[in-house]
């Protein structure tokens, strides 16, 4: 069948229906699909055919850290578009040794070399790979409340309830726990998880296991932020039994903090640490695996087995520099660091409200509220890996009042763009307060 070309604009029926006909989308039932047909973004905004203004208040996939349309990194891609437009991995370009060193000054500690990839999912396969083929051993450890991609051994190490329709997966991985449980308002105390951990390693055998995987600040599964001491917790015990302790960033890095990376947040400098979504904010398809010297230096003289056709592609690396160099000359990581605590004020007024909010975190602009039954005792507003009748009305009340968040389980994710103001913040948290009414709905009975 042939797809006829027109200049009369689309409307976003027409848009819906040809996107349904003729693509398939991601994590859905194809026949519920309802998707928002969007025409452009601009800042924190994204705009339908028809005009309708939607504040965009997860940065889409916690991912356009800039906010949308910087005609910055729109003319540097257009003008390595016009120079070079690929080649292959195995060559070396400008942009290509310009980014690498921008990266080396902007990672943790003695973090010096990255590895271009297209994404996250990725970035974590082959940290996975370099784990492996630098300490020649096989098992990885990760954590249920995660998700770290969703390709194959992303979607083994992911241990959110997303892996079930996708096993058997990878061979070696193994479970350690959770600093915070589903179910429960407050992290586990940081002795009792490291402990956890420990005796994984025990029943293990250190000898068998190449590296640690955890999300420095878990993301979709509930922006959990761990608690101080853990994270120099697990470096302890990666060093003391020479395991390879990786940091997925690809959330929590680029800013999204009021760092440059969340690990700077509690001075740790993990032995591989992957990024992705903010490296480009998404205007490009990207990720990187970045690795501290010592490992990168003992693949000098021994062949690492691994490799992309898009490695290091130009046109992405070009999207990259222009993009951190926009965090640099918008100061939009002290941005993030600043509005910290007035999305967190935001966050307490709502808790005070509304009876629904049974717990709220943030870090910088990586925030989210949990919605509860019941505070005493503690019972979420939906089963888990579940939704409710109320999170549906909440779903819907954003959408037509222009607001768009991720929504998983019984949580409302707070993650604008970094370059959002407090007023377009406080626009957003409008939206937010009246929602939350349906919710009190359901504590009052």
């Amino acid at each position: 069948m042939s797809v006829e070309t027109t200049s009369a604009r689309m409307t976003s029926a027409e848009i819906v229906a040809q996107n349904r006909a003729n693509t398939f989308f991601s994590w859905s039932i194809q026949s519920a699909l309802d998707p928002i047909a969007i025409d452009h973004a601009e800042g924190v905004y994204l705009y339908t055919p028809e005009g309708k203004r939607i504040l965009d208040f997860n940065s889409q996939l916690m991912s356009v850290n800039i906010g949308h349309g910087d005609r910055r990194v729109i003319d540097a891609i257009t003008a390595q578009a016009l120079k070079l437009q690929y080649v292959q991995p195995a060559f070396a370009t400008e942009i290509r040794g310009r980014l690498g060193a921008k990266m080396a000054e902007i990672m943790p500690g003695d973090m010096d070399k990255v590895f271009f990839t297209l994404g996250g999912a990725e970035a974590i396969e082959n940290a996975i790979k370099f784990a492996r083929h630098h300490t020649g051993r096989y098992k990885v450890l990760a954590r249920y409340r995660a998700y770290h991609g969703a390709t194959f051994g992303a979607m083994t190490l992911t241990g959110d309830p997303r892996r079930w329709a996708n096993e058997p997966g990878l061979v070696g991985v193994v479970r350690y726990p959770d600093t915070h449980r589903w179910g429960e308002a407050e992290p586990r105390p940081v002795g009792e998880s490291l402990q956890g951990l420990e005796d994984v390693i025990r029943y293990e055998g250190a000898h068998t296991i190449a590296g640690i995987f955890l999300e420095t600040i878990v993301g979709t599964n509930g922006i959990l932020i761990p608690p101080d001491g853990y994270l120099k917790g697990v470096r302890e015990i990666c060093d003391r039994n020479n395991i390879l302790m990786v940091c997925d960033e690809v959330m929590a890095g680029f800013g999204r903090t009021g760092r440059w990376f969340a690990v700077d947040h509690w001075d740790v400098v993990p032995d591989l640490m992957t990024m992705a979504k903010g490296l480009t904010s998404s205007y490009l398809p990207l990720g990187a695996v970045g690795m501290r010297h010592g490992i990168a230096e003992a693949f000098e003289n021994k062949m690492f087995h691994g490799g992309l056709t898009y490695s290091s592609h130009p046109v992405s690396l070009a999207a990259a520099l222009a993009t951190i160099s926009v965090y640099e000359q918008d100061d939009l990581i002290g941005n993030a660091q600043r509005l910290g605590p007035v999305m967190q004020a935001h966050h307490e007024r709502l808790a005070a409200k509304h009876t629904s909010v049974g717990a709220h975190r943030n870090l910088g602009l990586f925030g989210i509220i949990d919605l509860v039954r019941s505070r005493d005792p503690w019972t979420p507003l939906t089963p888990y890996n579940g939704t409710s009748d109320e999170m549906k009305a909440i779903g819907k009340f954003f959408r037509e009042n222009g607001l768009y968040t991720f929504l998983p389980n019984n949580s409302i994710h707070t993650n604008p763009p970094l370059c959002i103001t407090e007023d377009q913040l406080a626009e957003g948290f409008d939206v937010i307060d009246r929602a939350l009414d349906i919710a009190d709905q359901a504590v009052a009975g």
